[in-house]
């Protein structure tokens, strides 16, 4: 299967070419990635001057947006220059928003926005632990954040004004990847999502699905192995260029790049024109039973 779907559009509002509408969603939900080449996100000559991770804060290796609160975090900065940064990622979430529900307009109703990232820092050389080490090849699932089935898509941007483009690893497709691991993952504890839930360790009630994603997340990044030895692509994302996929079921990995944005949306799994495709649809069928 070809790993991305092109898309020769250079503008974030539609309306857009009637095959590339066309494609959209199948292509996403197919487990492609949206590859726009000649996709710019402008900065102007005053923003430009956040090119540079002296703005991240000593603890953060992003600056965030929460568009449903419109606050700024991740960033040292104050004043002017923090409500700047913040008209900015407010911007990138706007245009990725268009370009979804221009390319997807069967989803346009039922998209949840999540956080809008800038990423000044380099990836590689980044030291961290191997669960937080996004050079390793996983799929998205949030510790804290349980899911319960929704889908995860995000949009990305890469602006690095120096042309050095950010590159990826992407795996194998999910179902793959779920037969591989699902059989050595054992169920949850009776209670747990319960005790979790009290103690104000995760936000909502985790599910056999939020668990079943949470430990393939994590036996992929743990299993040295495993990413040696997959079948996996190296793909260069060229700066100007954008893209988008389903990261709950795109494997990937960012082994290299500076200078990105990124926006995270949520899709419930009725909104897909396939939900047969999602990751908790492919999960049911291996373990033979509901898991949201």
């Amino acid at each position: 299967m070809e790993i991305l779907e092109p898309l020769d559009i250079t503008g974030w509002e539609g309306p857009f070419p009637p095959e590339a509408v066309a494609r959209g969603a199948a292509a996403l939900e197919e487990g492609k990635v949206l590859y726009a080449p000649r996709l710019r996100f402008e900065l102007s000559e005053a923003e430009r001057r956040f090119l540079s991770p002296a703005y991240l804060d000593s603890k953060s290796k992003n600056i965030s947006f929460r568009p449903d609160q419109c606050v700024v975090q991740g960033t040292r900065c104050q004043g002017d220059d923090r409500q700047d940064l913040l008209l900015m990622l407010k911007r990138f979430f706007s245009q990725a928003r268009a370009l979804l529900t221009g390319l997807c307009p069967t989803y346009r109703d039922r998209l949840t926005a999540g956080l809008t990232s800038f990423r000044p820092a380099q990836v590689e050389g980044r030291k961290t632990s191997w669960r937080k080490d996004d050079t390793r090849l996983h799929v998205d699932a949030f510790p804290s954040r349980p899911l319960q089935g929704q889908r995860i898509l995000r949009v990305f941007a890469n602006v690095n004004p120096a042309g050095t483009v950010r590159l990826w690893r992407i795996g194998e497709h999910f179902e793959q990847v779920a037969a591989t691991l699902v059989p050595h993952i054992r169920p949850p504890l009776p209670g747990s999502s319960w005790l979790l839930q009290h103690l104000k360790i995760i936000k909502g009630r985790r599910t056999p699905y939020d668990h079943f994603m949470l430990n393939i997340h994590d036996r992929m990044k743990a299993d040295e192995q495993y990413q040696a030895n997959v079948s996996q692509t190296e793909v260069p994302f060229p700066a100007g260029a954008a893209w988008a996929c389903f990261t709950d079921s795109v494997s990937h990995a960012a082994m290299s790049g500076q200078f990105a944005f990124e926006q995270t949306f949520y899709l419930p799994v009725a909104a897909m024109q396939d939900p047969g495709r999602s990751p908790l649809r492919v999960l049911e069928r291996l373990v033979g039973h509901p898991l949201a």
